[in-house]
């Protein structure tokens, strides 16, 4: 699209940024369409309206339609995955030994996704060349559309099972306003000398830097890799085994999610995610290049994971779901700055390398502000 359209980095990480402001109205708006409707039925329906939003943006060439539509489809995406953690951490809370895994299990599925897109949207580009489509990419947006769509249809007809393993799910609890507030243990509220945001401030940035730190690999990585003169095979290899490397992140980190309870978690994931995201920005070598798809592949998701889990270790079943709400909202003011940034300093001097190495210093500078969080219990007691 980029190449098509004739779009700078800039713009490229504008429509991530504005995927990402979507994101931060729909985290500010799942607590009410929990309490409203339920987490089962606002994921569902997220799922459908992204599904359209997807399927939309093969029809627009403009910058501005296509702006308007990242934006919306973020507001659909983060009801999804509020909804879609909420309800993994609630069945984690059924089987404690299997918790961890229960969470890398919901967040690594997103794995799939990427070896799905990772296989179809060559496909579907191919296919539209040999009908001589104006926009190849077109179809490849149309292809994830149809998926999604089955997807969706999918947990609709789950639906009943949902609500039947989980009655308590049907309903969510009410959000209070202050979403910072509500992630606090009742036995820190009543404390009027200390703002609640500062015994989760640690966590919450660091959560933010990895928001800032990751959106800029997963947004330019592709490019990276077409400006080193990767052949597509590659391209497609590389993506799949990133995608792969997700899935398999449930079993490898769940052990690290249930033993830490404070940010520790948080910190060593951010610690490894700097590594691989360096590694593009010093070298073009194909096995490099690989290994650091693999490891970030293996480390990205988990960190939403880890966060989950912060809240689980950490909050009463009641606050679930504005826990979860506040890093998400964090995490989307990260994914706001980071996508602009990293373009803005691509179209410059050093190009794409250069905006690797302010990426992978964000998440550096996260992991070390995550060690400080200590669990709340520790710090109420």
């Amino acid at each position: 699209m980029r190449e098509d359209l004739s779009w700078t980095y800039t713009l490229a990480g504008a429509m991530n940024t504005f995927n990402a402001l979507g994101y931060l109205v729909g985290a500010l708006l799942t607590p009410w369409a929990l309490k409203r409707w339920g987490a089962v039925r606002v994921l569902i329906v997220g799922s459908v309206l992204a599904s359209l939003l997807m399927a939309m943006t093969g029809f627009f060439t403009q910058a501005l339609y296509l702006l308007l539509q990242r934006f919306l489809a973020g507001v659909a995406s983060a009801a999804v995955f509020v909804s879609g953690g909420l309800l993994a951490a609630r069945l984690g809370a059924h089987l404690p030994s299997q918790s961890g895994l229960l969470l890398g299990i919901y967040y690594g599925g997103t794995g799939w996704g990427i070896v799905i897109s990772a296989l179809c949207v060559p496909a579907a580009i191919a296919l539209s060349a040999a009908h001589h489509a104006q926009h190849t990419w077109s179809w490849a947006w149309w292809c994830l559309a149809f998926i999604c769509a089955i997807i969706s249809a999918a947990l609709f007809l789950i639906r009943s099972h949902l609500n039947r393993w989980m009655p308590e799910l049907s309903t969510a609890s009410p959000a209070p306003s202050n979403e910072y507030q509500a992630s606090l243990p009742t036995t820190t509220l009543s404390a009027p000398t200390q703002p609640a945001w500062r015994v989760w401030a640690p966590g919450l940035l660091g959560y933010g830097l990895f928001g800032v730190g990751y959106i800029g690999y997963m947004t330019f990585v592709v490019a990276v890799l077409r400006e080193q003169g990767a052949p597509s095979d590659n391209i497609t290899f590389f993506y799949a085994a990133l995608g792969l490397a997700v899935v398999a992140s449930s079993r490898i980190w769940a052990g690290l999610l249930n033993h830490f309870k404070g940010g520790q978690a948080l910190a060593i994931l951010n610690a490894l995610l700097s590594v691989a995201t360096l590694i593009p920005a010093l070298t073009s070598a194909w096995p490099a290049m690989l290994l650091s798809g693999i490891l970030f592949g293996g480390v990205f998701l988990s960190v939403v994971a880890s966060t989950t889990a912060m809240v689980k270790h950490n909050l009463p079943a009641s606050q679930w779901a504005s826990g979860i709400s506040a890093f998400t909202v964090v995490f989307a003011v990260g994914q706001i700055v980071g996508p602009t940034v990293v373009g803005w300093i691509a179209d410059g001097p050093g190009g794409l390398q250069r905006g690797l190495v302010f990426s992978a210093a964000a998440l550096l500078l996260g992991a070390l502000v995550a060690w400080q969080q200590k669990p709340l219990q520790s710090q109420t007691s």
